[in-house]
């Protein structure tokens, strides 16, 4: 059945509308700026608010931490689901990795990630207020599942092998890893911790007097939720479209029959590889800390600074915060490789993770001071710059090596 789903999408995508429009061998300006900046930015920007307000959605206006209503849904629901979610990782990737397309084997997901990211995240905002608890348990259910567990995994599995895909030169391949980056680094900095922090918290949850208007704050999520559905759907097919797998071309060019191996024997070569293991526990643990971060900003922001009193102060104070900690990851995008160069990628990472850590420590001094937290997190930002930039590039290597 496997099999005749991956023939169907090599016709498929046999299509002459559907083929690349980078032609050059070499990569050139019009694949890096629209294949691997605007592209990415623009599909990635919603996952990064959802990361900063999904929660406190579900929280604050849908209520779900009410016992009486919901139970321990609250608790649960996440930690079941993450379950599905690995397993739907699972299952994308190996899909991935038995496509051979003319358009590629990661590509062809990032096109067909489109259309079930629109449905999927029209589903995680549209919840029905007015049906009784167990109806708005389903829906969060299947909603969230379909986002994280299929279309995000569909759509991110293929971005994140794209400079891996995209040409053998090391050069090239590095830069495209700091501007594939610094797409994602952006979404999160200047989308989800500046701009609607300060533009658009006070509108998503309308605050009268300290007690949220749900019902107004509903109304306004559903309308853009419309517009990051466009934006995620256009920045998709941008990346699709201005991007080039080089590396899977040449293997059915020269009619290279790549060995099917056993999932057995690709687990025994990552579990015996160290490499692999350290690779893995750093991105693990950083985007751990990171999701952390970014989905406990905005409770942190309203509640926890002295002064803040309501949802346009906790929003700018939330983007005062992005803002000090963007600032060195943006000069970082410059500065990340010549460091890299020096020092070596491994070195300046863990160099880097020490400054990072010195810096996270410095917040916790006062973390009732805004001004206390935004020097910790300026440091932290400066620490994070060879690991906003240079990972990808890192783990690029660790993929070739196996």
């Amino acid at each position: 059945m496997a099999q005749q789903k991956i023939n169907l999408l090599e016709q498929f995508f046999s299509s002459s509308w559907l083929r690349t429009r980078i032609t050059s061998a070499n990569v050139q300006i019009k694949e890096m700026v629209l294949g691997y900046l605007v592209g990415p930015f623009c599909a990635l920007i919603s996952n990064a608010i959802f990361a900063s307000y999904l929660n406190r959605y579900y929280s604050d206006i849908l209520h779900w931490t009410d016992k009486s209503k919901f139970g321990l849904f609250a608790t649960f629901m996440p930690m079941v689901s993450v379950i599905v979610v690995v397993l739907g990782n699972l299952m994308v990737g190996r899909m991935m990795d038995l496509t051979r397309t003319p358009q590629g084997k990661a590509r062809p997901y990032l096109l067909l990630s489109a259309p079930i990211l629109m449905v999927a995240i029209i589903g995680l905002f549209m919840t029905p207020r007015n049906s009784s608890p167990t109806m708005q348990m389903v829906w969060i259910c299947v909603s969230y599942n379909l986002y994280y567990a299929l279309a995000y995994p569909m759509f991110y599995t293929a971005h994140s092998s794209m400079v891996n895909l995209s040409t053998r030169n090391t050069n090239q391949r590095g830069l495209l890893a700091t501007l594939s980056n610094a797409a994602g680094v952006a979404a999160v900095g200047i989308g989800a911790s500046i701009l609607v922090p300060v533009l658009l918290q006070g509108f998503l949850f309308v605050d009268h007097g300290g007690v949220i208007d749900t019902q107004a704050s509903y109304n306004h999520w559903k309308g853009v939720i419309l517009v990051l559905c466009l934006i995620t759907f256009l920045g998709i097919l941008c990346e699709y479209y201005f991007t080039r797998e080089r590396i899977t071309e040449e293997n059915l060019k020269l009619k290279i029959k790549e060995a099917k191996l056993p999932m057995a024997r690709q687990v025994k070569a990552c579990m015996t590889e160290p490499f692999w293991w350290v690779i893995i526990l750093y991105f693990l643990l950083f985007q751990l800390s990171g999701m952390v971060k970014n989905g406990s900003m905005s409770y942190y922001s309203r509640w926890m600074f002295n002064g803040v009193t309501g949802e346009g102060a906790a929003g700018g104070a939330m983007s005062a915060l992005g803002l000090i900690g963007g600032i060195p990851t943006a000069i970082g995008m410059v500065l990340a490789w010549p460091i890299a160069n020096k020092l070596g990628k491994r070195k300046a990472v863990a160099w880097g993770m020490v400054i990072a850590v010195i810096g996270g420590s410095f917040s916790l001094i006062d973390v009732h001071s805004l001004k206390m937290v935004c020097i910790g997190v300026a440091l932290k930002g400066v620490g994070s710059i060879p690991a906003m930039y240079v990972t990808l590039a890192l783990l690029s290597d660790v993929l070739d090596h196996l």
